[in-house]
């Protein structure tokens, strides 16, 4: 078996002499105490040394990216065309494979192998001659440097602290223009005060007092290559007209060179910003697609750095910006933010106040994406960041129609959702609610009986009453003589046919009246069955139409009457 030692000084090959050593791996450390004991396990075969630090960092870099350097692949001819059968034990596994794919050797990587290259270490002086120690030591660090630097990957374009510090410089320079362009209005404004509502554009307005100066002289200025001409018009005739204070000339001087400093302001700022669209789209160019250039910059001078943010997650992304109204929706048990400094993006600002919450959410998500894209990709392509784009477009869509959305996994069919059919429900007696009209009773009909499942009993309905009787339940005596009443009424219409029975009915009626007027009721002569029948049936009759006190009282006078006939 073969092993392939990689030093700072170049490639070495060793042959194992005994591999039955490579067995016991816990044991292995003491075969190489000494010097003479460790020529006794392995021995060099081939070296191929580095001619240059240049060599030496191609050689490096393209080991730890698992790749065949240029004097690797030489080495390997050699040994594939005079060692065929022999393996080749290799510290990286990946290394192992495109050397197989390649050369067609079998290498080995195994633990034992990586014990085994820890002791060819321990005594790489002895085993390899014609190495100073000194010299390898300072090979080894001059190599461990420009490795590092290679790792780095140190590139100008790829610097996102320029990014920060552009957009805090832009960000100071928007304050600072707003509070100069709010000072020169209120400054000229005293001056000539209809001019800031005719020009609304600031640069525009610091432009166009530094041209006019006074308003007296500006029949001599020319304001065509500042104002459209129906503006400079308006201007003419207002500045004629014009209630404003008159200044001094040192006023006008002061306030024309606070113009010049809006100017060149706004001057450096616009040149500011193209500075920083370019250097995001080198940087984070998918970011800058999903997001603009100004919120992307602020998200990383948020972060901190591009490689800070890529380890923040979706929800803190779409959050950022917005820690003191998260802690305190915390603090005081509200609800949290939806959004902070993701809200000033495009995506989110074209929808409906309703739904930025969502949008917003959708964008962090695919913003993460391009952010980790940006931060960790070596090739700066913008695919990812255009097709992101696409679904947050096509999400604002789907939102802003109302469409169904389909759903994912498995059920790749739309929704199906059950239809709602009304179930018909019982119809409402609306005469039921009326508590006006006649006194009469009223008999309950089948549209006031709720509906009742087979078996069950259905509950008695009360009869509606008028406001001045009052409701009570009738008792089974009560039904009784119902029944009675009806029965006599019969008769009684019967008897009614002849002239001499409706007479005696009436005289009765008269003189029942009369005793319930007067207080001492008379002694009455007996009468016939059939006028006593007759009496009675009209009582009952009396007592049915009656409210329950009258009954009561009728009860009373019969009683009184029975008294009277018996005496």
């Amino acid at each position: 078996m073969l092993v392939l030692f990689e030093t700072a000084a170049g490639f070495a090959i060793f042959k194992i002499l005994d591999e039955k050593k490579l067995q016991h791996v816990d044991s292995l450390f003491k075969e190489f105490e000494t010097p003479e004991k460790a020529s006794q396990v392995v021995k060099l075969k081939q070296f191929s040394k580095f001619k240059d630090m240049t060599e030496a960092l191609s050689a490096a870099t393209a080991a730890v990216e698992s790749k065949l350097s240029k004097g690797l692949k030489k080495l390997l001819k050699k040994l594939h065309s005079s060692e065929l059968e022999e393996q080749l034990a290799v510290s990286d596994s990946k290394l192992g494979s495109i050397i197989k794919d390649k050369f067609e050797i079998s290498c080995v990587h195994s633990p034992a192998v990586a014990e085994l290259m820890r002791c060819i270490r321990s005594q790489m002086d002895s085993l390899i001659p014609g190495l100073p120690h000194d010299g390898m030591n300072t090979m080894a660090l001059g190599l461990a440097h420009s490795l590092s630097r290679y790792k780095l990957k140190f590139s100008p374009d790829k610097v996102d602290t320029m990014i920060i510090q552009a957009i805090s410089v832009l960000d100071d320079l928007d304050k600072e223009l707003n509070n100069y362009n709010m000072r020169c209005r209120e400054w000229y404004g005293w001056h000539f005060p209809e001019l800031g509502k005719l020009i609304s554009d600031n640069t525009v307005y610091a432009k166009t007092v530094r041209a006019i100066g006074r308003k007296d002289g500006i029949s001599k200025v020319d304001l065509s290559a500042i104002l459209p001409e129906e503006v400079e018009q308006e201007v003419r005739e207002q500045a004629e007209i014009s209630m404003g204070s008159d200044i001094s000339d040192l006023d006008v001087i002061n306030i024309t060179q606070l113009c010049d400093q809006i100017a060149e302001i706004s001057d450096y700022r616009s040149q500011l910003y193209d500075y920083l669209k370019n250097r995001m789209m080198a940087v984070a160019p998918n970011l800058t697609i999903m997001v603009g250039e100004l919120v992307g910059a602020r998200l990383i001078a948020h972060a901190g750095s591009l490689l800070n943010l890529a380890k923040h997650p979706s929800s803190t992304v779409q959050i950022l910006g917005a820690e003191k109204a998260l802690f305190r929706a915390l603090k005081t048990k509200h609800e949290t933010p939806k959004y902070g400094l993701i809200y000033h993006a495009s995506l989110v600002g074209q929808t409906a106040p309703k739904n930025k919450g969502k949008i917003s959410r959708t964008l962090a998500a695919k913003a993460s994406l391009a952010i980790r894209y940006d931060a960790l990709g070596e090739d700066g392509s913008t695919e990812i960041g255009e097709s992101c784009r696409a679904q947050v477009e096509a999400r604002v869509k789907l939102i802003e129609e109302g469409q169904t959305r389909k759903l994912s996994g498995t059920g790749k069919a739309a929704a199906r959702e059950a239809k709602y059919q009304m179930k018909s429900a019982t119809s409402y007696n609306i005469k039921a609610d009326s508590t006006l009209g006649s006194g009469q009773k009223r008999k309950a009909t089948s549209e006031d009986l709720p509906s009742a499942k087979k078996g069950t009993k259905t509950e008695q309905i009360e009869k509606v009453e008028s406001p001045s009787e009052a409701v009570d339940t009738e008792t089974p005596k009560l039904k009784k003589k119902k029944k009675k009443a009806k029965r006599s009424l019969g008769e009684v219409e019967g008897m009614l046919g002849d002239d001499s029975v409706r007479s005696e009915l009436q005289t009765s009626q008269l003189l029942t009246g009369e005793e319930e007027d007067g207080d001492d009721a008379t002694p009455k002569p007996k009468k016939k069955k059939k006028e006593k029948k007759a009496q009675s049936s009209v009582e009952t009759v009396q007592a049915m139409s009656a409210s329950p006190a009258t009954e009561e009282k009728s009860k009373k006078k019969k009683k009184k009457k029975s008294t009277v006939t018996s005496e």
